[in-house]
């Protein structure tokens, strides 16, 4: 069984507004699962790379794919060091002062030695959790995966090792002076990434109903897996 928490190190440590930061494994666990885009780090030949992809998670291990032409998979699949980052943007804080601006946030820094997943059921299992983290029971209503499709894809797999969560929450901060001096609206305007009216690609055969996932889509619902 994990530790409730992931390790502290120099590599982890949230150093600055640290008050904010958090190892709780539940706490990073619940914030990569609200995410849909990854930003994953690493270094080819010295010179540093980041990557924007989809992810998703199972247990401790973090998975992406792509291509297996993609420069990016071709060098993590061997057993790199790699640093994965989430961050979910929740508000505009407005404040009395410029300097005092902010935004409300949840974010993970993840650290981890990325693989590539070879066994070809081990691959396929990992395609149909994306499929169904993205749209629950989507993947038997497919079409089955192509034994050309799975070489064209690569999966990678990232056990992560080390962890840390930052999140700012609540209104701004202002200068003490400021709350009965300055004559200007201040608090937070909500954000969040959700869904419009789905569009169907107009080739439908006779008789297709819109998935039920597929109304009212919000991104925040993805299924949190422990």
């Amino acid at each position: 069984m994990s530790a409730p928490s992931f390790p502290r190190s120099e590599r982890n440590k949230v150093r600055r507004l640290h008050e904010r930061g958090s190892y709780d494994r539940d706490a990073v666990y619940r914030i990569l699962d609200a995410g849909l885009i990854a930003h994953v780090g690493y270094i080819i030949d010295g010179q540093p790379y980041v990557t924007p992809t989809c992810h998703w998670r199972e247990g401790d291990r973090l998975f992406w794919h792509g291509s297996a032409a993609s420069r990016m998979l071709r060098a993590v699949k061997q057993g790199v060091p790699a640093c994965v980052t989430v961050t979910l943007l929740d508000g505009l804080v407005m404040a009395r002062s410029g300097f005092h601006h902010s935004i409300n946030y949840r974010s993970v820094m993840a650290f981890g030695q990325a693989h590539a997943v070879e066994d070809g059921k081990a691959k396929r299992a990992a395609l149909e959790a994306f499929v169904e983290r993205v749209a629950p029971g989507r993947w038997a209503t497919l079409r089955p995966v192509t034994a050309k499709e799975m070489k064209a894809t690569t999966v990678v797999a990232m056990t992560i090792d080390e962890a840390s969560a930052k999140v700012r929450v609540g209104p701004p901060k202002d200068d003490a002076e400021d709350y009965d001096a300055v004559a200007v609206w201040a608090g937070v305007v909500p954000l969040r990434t959700v869904g419009g009216p789905p569009v169907d690609d107009g080739r439908l055969l006779p008789g297709v109903a819109l998935p039920a996932w597929a109304i009212d889509y919000d991104i925040e619902v993805y299924r949190h897996r422990s």
